[in-house]
Formats: C-alpha cells, sequence, structure tokens
C-alpha cells in the first residue's frame, strides 16, 4: 500500500508551541508528530510515501529524507499554496498507477486498523472511503450522512445530533477516481469543500468506515500537548519502526 501525507500546513494555531517548525513536525516527546504517523502506517504495511509539502517544505525533507525504516519517501513540493485538494493532485503524478493508495493528513492521528477499512472498501466496491471516528464535539466536527449500507450523502452531519461520526483524515482511494475530475480544478482546491462534493455529485462510491479508535488533530495546543498519550501506545501496537528521527 502507498500512501501520499498532506503535509504543507503552517500550523498557525500552534506559534505558541511550536514557533519555527511547519506543523507536521510539531515535536511530541522529542520525536516530530510526522514520524509517529509515519511509523503508524509502516508497521501496517505501508511500503511507500509521497510527501505533498509546501510551507517550509525544505525543513520536512531534511528531516525525514529519502527513506523512513526503508521505505521509500519522495516529494510534491508546492511552489504556491495548492490547499488540501491541489497538494492531493500535485503529489498523484508519483503514485504508483493502477493501485490503491491511502491519503493521510499531516497533522492528524486516526487510530485505525488497515485492514478493516480495506476489507469495507472492497465489500463496498468503494471508489472512496473515509475513516470516521467519534465525538460529541459538533462545533468543532460537523460529521457526516451515511445511509444504511455506509454510503457516503453528505458531509453535514444529522441536525440537531449529540454525537456524530466525523471525517478522520485517513481515506482509502481506489485509481483512476480522481482522473475525471482533475481537470476542472486549478490552484489552490479544498479536499473536503471541493474534492469530494464534485465526486459525490458524479455519483461516485463514497463509504464511510466507523471506528472507535483514539483520533487527535495537533492543531489546537491543548490537543498538542496530550498528543504523545495517544500516539506512543497506537505506534507501538503496531511495531514502531526502528528508525526514530530526534527533534533536537
Amino acid at each position: 500500500m502507498q500512501a501520499v501525507i498532506l503535509a504543507g500546513g503552517k500550523g498557525t494555531r500552534l506559534r505558541a508551541e511550536v514557533a519555527d517548525l511547519p506543523k507536521p513536525l510539531a515535536p511530541v516527546n522529542g520525536r516530530p508528530f510526522l514520524a509517529y504517523l509515519m511509523s503508524y502506517w509502516v508497521g501496517q504495511g505501508v511500503d511507500r510515501f509521497v510527501l505533498s509539502v509546501g510551507y517550509m517544505a525544505g525543513k520536512v525533507i531534511e528531516e525525514i529524507g529519502d527513506r523512513f525504516d526503508d521505505v521509500p519517501v519522495d516529494y510534491a513540493v508546492e511552489d504556491r499554496p495548492l490547499g488540501t485538494g491541489g497538494g492531493l493532485f500535485l503529489a498523484m503524478g508519483q503514485l504508483r498507477i493502477g493501485e490503491p493508495f491511502l491519503v493521510l493528513n499531516g497533522d492528524t492521528f486516526f487510530d485505525l486498523p488497515l485492514s478493516d477499512l480495506r476489507s469495507l472498501h472492497e465489500a463496498r466496491s468503494s471508489d472512496w472511503t473515509l475513516g470516521l471516528f467519534r465525538t460529541n464535539d459538533t462545533k468543532r466536527y460537523m460529521g457526516v450522512g451515511l445511509d444504511t449500507n455506509d454510503r457516503l450523502t453528505s458531509l453535514v452531519g444529522p441536525a440537531g445530533a449529540g454525537v456524530v461520526w466525523a471525517n478522520g483524515g485517513v481515506y482509502l482511494i481506489s485509481p483512476g477516481v480522481l482522473e475525471p475530475i482533475a481537470g476542472r480544478f486549478k490552484g489552490e482546491v479544498s479536499l473536503e469543500g471541493e474534492i469530494i462534493p464534485a465526486l459525490l455529485d458524479r455519483k461516485s462510491s463514497l463509504h464511510g468506515f466507523r471506528h472507535g479508535g483514539a483520533f487527535i488533530d495537533i492543531g489546537l495546543p491543548a490537543d498538542y500537548r496530550r498528543a504523545a498519550n495517544i500516539l506512543e501506545p497506537a505506534v507501538l501496537r503496531f511495531g514502531e519502526a526502528t528508525k526514530s528521527i530526534p527533534h533536537g
């Protein structure tokens, strides 16, 4: 399994905690957040990464290098801000053709078994499957709409719900799904705001995989400070990658 990591974020809300680094490199117990994320997915069988980078791209490339625990790492470097959708389109040019791939947010972590995600993806003949986590923080996460067969019907959850299933920033995508719409988007594009809605309009087969694993978004300082409590147990459970990347 190959994976794209969207790692171009500035981390504006984290400046008080991490002033001189892009958000994916924010240190957690002396190790970049991105290294935990990559270790977790290497432990589940990811055998190649393409990192989509923009803000302080040089620091990400210097820190991670061209291999991570013997897994090749390539880079898609933005020459201007492209957003999450534009960053994905840029990275797709470096993927192996004809194979499914993961897309991961470089500033979130979702403890989700790849084997289970893939099983639902294949059982539903899905074009694009989103990993969903359960939350009652409906001010921050609006949730999604699903039918009884796990098919995504809307990026807006049911009105008045006290608990919702929200997008966890882990996507499994079948080959060829994005090609029909790629030409209509230029420049800065949002994955959730434009790409996924365009696929819904095309009646593409999008599904949600609901899972109770821990989720964290390090964009807010309070969540960033508790990240180690979630990251370390999850990474160790899947067999931590042998490459440690300390941050001085």
